[in-house]
């Protein structure tokens, strides 16, 4: 499969850029599976577009940046995770100390991050790099079970139980990691922080945190899914087991914690099992915001999907559809949660079903090369990113009464890259698209000419240039293509997308049906 070559000025930036800044804490928290290096790639070009630099500030962080692009080059992974929190920090003016460098180096990890307190569990030190800090003695680790004022994320955390003071702790991490037996009995349901600080005698280095679900009664409650399970037609089946499927590949670093809300996944879960036992399909009838599922085989994992489907729909009316392509770190719950949930609300308005699909991973790509080359896990996740969309376009065509005529892609961000990038591929498929804050390459415009666009872009997005859409753009209105080109004076990179929905909708319905 032929993958288009990503443009070198926009390949510094791309992605969600005010749900990573967030991640930019002071105290570092590391959620299992590391942040890709394609974010933290994103974020650092993000606070650089933000910051401009200048004086000494421009001379550490154009130093930095030539030792980013050699460790890139050479696939130096732990040293572009010092590179990058070393220039983050200087970019925000936070001292990049010995013992700064030492903090944002910890890891805490375990097995499991879905919890069941009636069971031991165990969690590991571990560090990402070598820091360079002098340590003459053996460290003591803090730890503590905390809470997250869910209405105040940015609030202190609240102590929930003190999880003991362990001595002995290795100053080198990378070789030996530390195992810490924590009690977590009597612990109610929720999610919480688990907080270990480390300590060289009196001096604080730093904390390190994880996050954690818990959920007393969880193995009754995976032995019940599975029993059920068995007795399900697919992709009944794989609605039931994705709470178990997803908590397995969270724990096993695949994906982030961040990712997966436990609570309601296993909870709609075990909803499902009265009428999984009586035979009954619990999807029949059902419309509104639904979350579906299936197995992507060539990956051996259960994909989830988000769908909408107005209340006037009836399977003796076809529909239009629209596979909405999320940004780079977000999921598919991203254009029903995000973006002042008003896509949703138009379908319901105009008429349209949504699907949107979680694309593989949060970084998949949709099939386009925005990171790790021709690495083999890179391109199998890309892979896997643009299989996973086609399936569920397919999935949802099986299920429901869609209007071939009328079948839009539209995405933001990564999803707009990947949006030109698909409609590059099965141009036939599409009726328009919808392309927010992206870029495209130019040299696919005459493939893709034949299909209405309507493209917005903020001319000042510090994440994503607005000169890949402007280059994208002129190529396509140089083969005669239909484009309504909106471009948003002050604009950043996602500010401009839910004020444009509107008109969006509008354009399709006034364009063509394929």
């Amino acid at each position: 499969m032929h993958t288009p070559h990503t443009p070198s000025f926009v390949m510094r930036s791309l992605g969600l850029a005010s749900a990573l800044i967030v991640s930019l804490a002071p105290t570092h928290v590391h959620a299992q599976a590391q942040t890709g290096i394609l974010s933290l790639s994103v974020t650092n070009t993000t606070l650089k577009n933000q910051v401009k630099p200048t004086g000494e500030l421009k001379t550490q962080i154009d130093s930095l940046d030539v030792l980013i692009a050699s460790a890139s080059k050479y696939g130096r992974t732990s040293e572009l995770r010092r590179l990058f929190a070393q220039s983050n920090a200087l970019l925000q003016k936070r001292p990049w100390t010995p013992e700064a460098e030492f903090a944002s180096s910890v890891l805490v990890r375990s097995d499991r991050l879905i919890v069941d307190p009636s069971r031991a569990w165990t969690m590991r030190l571990e560090q990402s790099f070598s820091p360079t800090i002098a340590l003459e003695r053996p460290l003591t680790a803090r730890v503590a079970l905390r809470s997250r004022d869910a209405a105040n994320p940015r609030a202190p955390l609240a102590l929930v139980k003190e999880l003991g003071v362990f001595d002995g702790v290795p100053r080198d991490l990378r070789d030996a990691p530390f195992a810490i037996n924590a009690d977590m009995q009597n612990v109610p349901d929720g999610s919480y922080v688990v907080t270990v600080e480390l300590l060289d005698s009196a001096r604080a280095l730093g904390t390190a945190n994880l996050g954690i679900v818990v959920r007393n009664g969880l193995d009754a409650s995976v032995k019940r899914l599975e029993a059920a399970a068995a007795k399900a037609p697919e992709p009944l089946r794989s609605d039931v087991l994705f709470p178990i499927d997803r908590m397995r590949t969270v724990n096993a670093s695949r994906v982030a914690l961040g990712t997966f809300n436990a609570a309601r996944d296993f909870a709609a879960a075990e909803s499902l099992l009265k009428s999984v036992t009586a035979g009954k399909n619990p999807w029949v009838g059902r419309t509104g915001d639904l979350k579906r599922h299936y197995r992507l085989e060539a990956a051996d994992e259960i994909m989830p999907y988000r769908l909408y489907i107005p209340t006037a729909y009836s399977a003796k009316k076809p529909l239009p559809l629209i596979v909405a392509l999320h940004g780079l770190g977000a999921t598919e719950d991203s254009f029903f949660e995000a973006y002042g949930g008003t896509l949703p609300k138009l379908a319901e308005q105009r008429g349209y079903i949504i699907a949107a699909p979680l694309g593989y991973r949060v970084d998949g790509g949709y099939g386009v090369a925005l990171g790790g080359g021709n690495d083999p896990a890179a391109v199998r996740a890309r892979t896997l990113s643009e299989q996973d969309v086609m399936n569920v376009l397919a999935a949802v065509r099986t299920q429901y009464a869609v209007d071939s005529t009328r079948i839009y892609l539209v995405g933001h961000s990564m999803g707009a890259i990947g949006t030109w990038a698909i409609a590059a591929k099965t141009p036939t498929i599409w009726s328009a698209l919808g392309v927010f804050s992206g870029f495209g390459v130019a040299s696919t415009a005459k493939t893709i000419g034949t299909i209405p666009q309507f493209v917005v872009h903020g001319d000042a997005d510090p994440t994503v240039p607005v000169g890949g859409s402007r280059v994208m753009v002129a190529a396509l209105k140089n083969v005669g293509a239909e484009v309504q080109y909106i471009e948003v004076p002050g604009g950043n990179h996602t500010n401009v997308v839910e004020p444009n929905f509107a008109a969006m909708f509008d354009f399709f319905g006034r364009v063509p049906r394929k």
